[in-house]
């Protein structure tokens, strides 16, 4: 029975401990990587634009294209003329 004993604990140490030990490595990895993940996505969200603003940008873009074909306009009708 000592010998029985003796090879279960061999087992449990050179088989069974190895591979909890790998599963927990695991589970510690996977707890980082999805850290990562939650700040790289907050991170992300900050370079994103809203309708508005985008809207707002694009309103005084065409604004000033409009002010410069005006501007382009009167410069070519005293070029003609």
């Amino acid at each position: 029975m000592g010998i029985d004993i003796e090879i279960w604990n061999l087992v449990i140490t050179f088989i069974i401990a190895p591979i909890i030990y790998s599963i927990r490595q695991n589970f510690v990895e996977l707890k980082r990587l999805d850290v990562l993940l939650s700040k790289t996505r907050e991170e992300l969200a900050k370079n994103y634009t809203t309708k508005n603003e985008l809207e707002t940008t694009m309103n005084r873009l065409i604004h000033m294209l409009n002010k410069l074909e005006i501007k382009l306009d009167k410069l070519f009708e005293v070029k003609t003329n």
